[in-house]
């Protein structure tokens, strides 16, 4: 790889080292009577004693610096003083800048006994990332991501969003190519080596249709059906893909 891939992919690495870093610490203190604005605050000193900056604070106007998008919000939940219950599921999703570099990454939280639908949703999300990264190798297609995600997704019995997609990133925080979450294989932009982009399904008990509320920024599901979402910032390699955004611990999903 040339040096300007092996400095981008260096940045991003250290980048996405302190947002995964900042969701293993937000796996403490999820149960059932936290707030999401304690979510929001553990993450900005994490990140900021890391030495990093919340790249969502202030971006295009959110007021925040993470998402924290509960049960039927499918993404960019406003943390605020509302209470975690017992059987709520929450994605968390932070973005680290770093010496001019994103990391860009979310996870689902189980908060205290959650229903076994609820569960399922949440395998099914994950899953469906892995096997959208699998498919990464210079020369793919962006379909094949797509692809991967939606029959894995349609066969458990979800829907997968169409309304949000994932995103090229580097030094800036969102740019090309979009990464749509569903589609045919062999379709798209072939994929090029030193690409850097998430991937970032957000999959819905019922029916895919989202809304945004009045606040400019919080989706739901139109039907009040419950969403889930993971994300990883990725990178194209000779060798395939790399991760950058890996939890140290092991702690990607709570479910095994």
């Amino acid at each position: 790889m040339t040096d300007e891939i092996l400095e981008s992919f260096d940045g991003t690495r250290k980048a996405g080292s302190i947002a995964a870093e900042a969701l293993d610490e937000v796996s403490e203190i999820i149960k059932p009577g936290v707030t999401t604005e304690k979510i929001d605050k553990l993450c900005y000193e994490f990140i900021n004693d890391a030495g990093a900056y919340s790249a969502p604070l202030f971006y295009r106007g959110f007021p925040k610096s993470c998402c924290t998008s509960t049960n039927h919000i499918v993404c960019h939940g406003i943390p605020q003083n509302k209470i975690l219950k017992e059987g709520d599921i929450i994605n968390v999703d932070v973005t680290a800048l770093k010496d001019g570099w994103h990391g860009d990454t979310s996870r689902m939280f189980l908060v205290g006994d959650v229903s076994i639908k609820a569960k399922k949703l949440v395998k099914a999300t994950y899953d469906s990332l892995i096997k959208g990264i699998k498919t990464l190798k210079e020369g793919s297609y962006i379909g094949d991501i797509g692809s991967a995600i939606q029959s894995h997704v349609e066969a458990e019995g979800f829907s997968v969003v169409r309304d949000f997609c994932g995103h090229g990133l580097g030094r800036k925080f969102h740019q090309a190519p979009n990464i749509l979450h569903y589609g045919e294989p062999k379709t798209g932009e072939r994929l090029k080596l030193g690409m850097l982009f998430t991937i970032e399904p957000m999959i819905n008990e019922g029916q895919y249709n989202t809304k945004v509320l009045n606040d400019g920024w919080t989706a739901v599901t139109k039907d009040k059906s419950l969403s889930a979402q993971f994300e990883h910032t990725v990178g194209v390699t000779n060798k395939g893909y790399e991760i950058f955004t890996l939890s140290k611990k092991g702690l990607e999903t709570p479910i095994a």
